[in-house]
């Protein structure tokens, strides 16, 4: 079993506490690792040493950044391998979604390299005669990067890539509960001589104490926090003694609509896909379906089907596992009461609902349907994180779009359909940040993804996502008319 320990100013360095953190394989209940439950003195020495670094890492010419953001992606993909194994074993990803993750992370570092060259300015017209108005763009400092347990090595990418490449520096917090792959991100920082000390930094612990005092703290610019609404809620709170930005992707409740147009294989394949990507755990999942009356029946037989044919299993002993255990005991007891307080409620079990049969370690869940779900649910209107999918009827497209908008969130959507007139009406009429047609939820590395509502503040993502990072500065410019 590995110990972990801090990295601060380019060293590894001890935490100045003597409590530690255990790392739990989801599919075994293993103890995989143990890090450091870093301390506000610890988060004060790595933003101290970020913001001494800011100032020289800002004035490196920005194709350089870019050159070693692209060497960091080069570096992953040696360790490509490695990279999955880790992922796979603390956080219960499937093969092919772990390597999908670790392959779209170097694909983000490369993508972002190419922005060393795009970062641009502007000249705007003036009012007054002999003089010239110039809009830059400059990094906004110190950038406090908080990682979730679902996603931990691409959104890592995101934080990570983003902030080096427009001069940022970096503070990255881990989740406490897959920490492992970061660790070995870190080693790859390490040994690249051109990133200065300082430059990034990575402090372990819990979300309440590391993530809490990196948003409160005086020299923190900006925190770009994914993870919970109740979290990013505490983040805002303590980013608010110093007016400090916060870029937040919290919670999600995607709708899937599902008209009579549909193509109902289509539908059902690529609900199941979006439903069970990550086990369930993802913001942009589809949480909850809605189909129209006249095609119910036949798309919950295919969506049955569908998700019966799944495989469940440890992703690290089998390959070909499609679904693999929740995070915690906590998340699946969680899952287990919200499917149970649906049923009480008259929702009724299609496929699934329990435990695997013969699973006895691990923190495995059946992919489950339910049909006969009311708007009213708390697994309609609470988001599930888990691989349980509820299908509610519509009799028109108005009905179905109002109840499509009627949350708290405002991340993901999709529809499903073959006429372009309702998918156009869906579009302009659902108030999501994304909305797929006909196509499972996820999005692209040069798209912009953000929410609304409880989702978020800000985004990530192409060129939008880049500006979050950055700051205007307005020069007023006058200049002397030489009239000899």
């Amino acid at each position: 079993m590995q110990t972990h320990k801090l990295y601060i100013d380019g060293q590894y360095v001890e935490s100045t506490g003597n409590e530690w953190l255990d790392i739990i394989n989801p599919a075994t209940e293993e103890v995989i690792s143990r890090t450091p439950r870093g301390t506000e003195e610890d988060v004060d020495r790595a933003v101290k040493a970020a913001f001494n670094a800011q100032k020289d890492w800002e004035m490196t010419p920005n194709i350089e950044r870019g050159k070693i953001v692209r060497a960091l992606g080069d570096k992953i993909e040696e360790q490509r391998d490695r990279f999955i194994e880790l992922l796979q074993e603390e956080q219960g990803k499937d093969y092919e979604l772990a390597s999908g993750e670790v392959d779209l992370a170097i694909d983000y570092f490369r993508y972002m390299s190419e922005w060393a060259r795009r970062i641009e300015g502007e000249i705007v017209p003036s009012d007054r005669p002999n003089e010239q108005i110039h809009i830059y763009k400059k990094p906004i400092g110190v950038v406090g990067g908080i990682v979730p347990w679902n996603f931990p090595v691409f959104i890592l990418a995101r934080k990570v890539a983003t902030a080096l490449v427009t001069g940022c520096t970096i503070v990255l917090k881990p989740s406490q509960q897959t920490p492992n792959t970061a660790m070995e991100f870190t080693k790859l920082v390490d040994s690249m001589s051109e990133i200065p000390n300082g430059v990034y930094n990575l402090v372990t612990g819990t979300g309440s104490e590391i993530g809490n005092a990196l948003a409160s703290h005086e020299n923190v610019h900006m925190i770009s926090m994914t993870g919970s609404v109740p979290a990013g809620t505490k983040v805002m709170e303590a980013a608010a003694q110093n007016i400090t930005k916060v870029n937040l992707e919290l919670g999600g409740k995607a709708p899937a609509i599902v008209t009579e147009n549909a193509d109902l294989d289509l539908a059902a394949e690529n609900i199941m896909i979006s439903r069970l990507a990550n086990n369930g755990q993802a913001c942009t999942n589809a949480e909850r379906v809605y189909v129209h009356e006249s095609v119910a029946d036949a798309f919950l037989e295919k969506l049955k089907q569908e998700i019966e044919g799944v495989t469940i299993d440890d992703p690290l002993a089998n390959k070909e596992a499609d679904v693999g255990p929740l995070v915690s005991q906590e998340r699946k007891e969680k899952v287990a009461e919200m499917v149970a307080a649906a049923v009480e409620e008259g929702a009724e079990i299609v496929t699934g609902g329990d435990s695997p049969s013969g699973m006895d370690k691990g923190f495995f869940y059946q992919p489950t349907v339910l049909k006969n779900v009311s708007q009213d649910m708390e697994i309609i209107q609470e988001e599930i994180f888990g691989p349980v999918i509820p299908v509610s009827t519509f009799k028109s497209l108005d009905e179905a779009i109002e109840r499509g908008n009627d949350t708290k969130y405002g991340l993901s959507s999709s529809v499903y359909t073959e006429d372009y007139h309702e998918a156009m009406r869906v579009v302009n009429e659902l108030k999501f940040g994304e909305t797929f047609i006909n196509r499972e939820n996820f999005e692209a590395v040069q798209g912009y993804h953000a929410g609304m509502r409880q989702s978020g503040l800000g985004g990530a993502d192409g060129k939008h996502g880049v500006e979050d990072f950055l700051v205007t500065q307005t020069v007023y410019m006058q200049y002397k008319q030489d009239k000899q």
